[in-house]
């Protein structure tokens, strides 16, 4: 039987890059999978049902709670319930690389919308639905950065950091509904826009490449099997955890 047969996952940011990646790979173990992005994500969408899967795509816009509560109202509407939620959307691949005192309060907020508010909204959004089920799934995406306080991306470490932290208190507040709440981060990944950022130069990747056990570049398939345990029955006992897939580069 494949590992998440039945059940109805939304995936944010997944119109493209890794966020495309983890709902391709959803739909293959069975799930019937929600693309939930403020780009269009209706190409990725196709490709799922033409590989005979089941998804659909809905614009939202993570960082506004009225736009994540109508994606959890279309989705139960559809299909009846809510069983993952894979918190993924996130500014990153275009952020330029900057010391602390260059980075302006109206960036710092707009990532924070993002990343830290855009998760604290999803969760809300779900987490009804979960509780009526007495069963779900939230998967927090967070970064190897935070474990190595990485310097010039001092907001978005900061932001994934909160994640984490948010994730811990998460599992603490729902796990008697029998949700788990984990998160999952990731070392740098080369994704479409990763490798269309200037800031990841072949002299960058190379530098992060040579502090992992594994010495090569991460592809967004290497995250594949981490996020399905932690979408699966499999890790039905597991919960708070961050599990940190970057070749080794981290331990904690």
């Amino acid at each position: 039987m494949k590992r998440v047969q039945d059940r109805v996952a939304i995936i944010t940011g997944a119109a493209q890059g890794i966020g495309a990646t983890y709902a391709k790979a959803m739909a293959k173990e069975g799930a019937t999978v929600v693309i939930a992005d403020l780009d269009d994500g209706e190409s990725v969408a196709s490709q799922i049902r033409a590989g005979g899967g089941e998804a659909i795509n809905i614009t939202t816009d993570v960082s506004d709670e009225a736009s994540v509560a109508k994606l959890a109202s279309d989705t139960v509407e559809r299909f009846g319930r809510i069983d993952i939620l894979v918190a993924n959307a996130a500014i990153f691949g275009k952020l330029e690389a900057k010391p602390f005192t260059e980075i302006t309060v109206d960036e710092w907020d707009n990532l924070m919308a993002v990343n830290v508010r855009g998760v604290f909204i999803c969760a809300k959004a779900v987490i009804s639905q979960m509780r009526k089920q007495k069963y779900g799934k939230i998967i927090n995406i967070a970064s190897g950065t935070l474990f190595k306080g990485t310097p010039l991306l001092l907001h978005y470490v900061t932001s994934k950091g909160a994640v984490m932290t948010m994730t811990r208190c998460l599992a603490r507040e729902v796990g008697d509904d029998n949700i788990c709440v984990n998160s999952l981060a990731p070392g740098l990944v080369m994704s479409e826009n990763v490798l269309a950022q200037e800031n990841f130069d072949d002299a960058a990747v190379d530098a992060n490449t040579a502090t992992r056990a594994l010495k090569r570049r991460q592809v967004p398939e290497d995250l594949v099997g981490a996020l399905l345990f932690l979408a699966s029955p499999d890790s039905d006992f597991m919960t708070g955890q961050c599990v940190v897939i970057d070749g080794g580069s981290v331990n904690h």
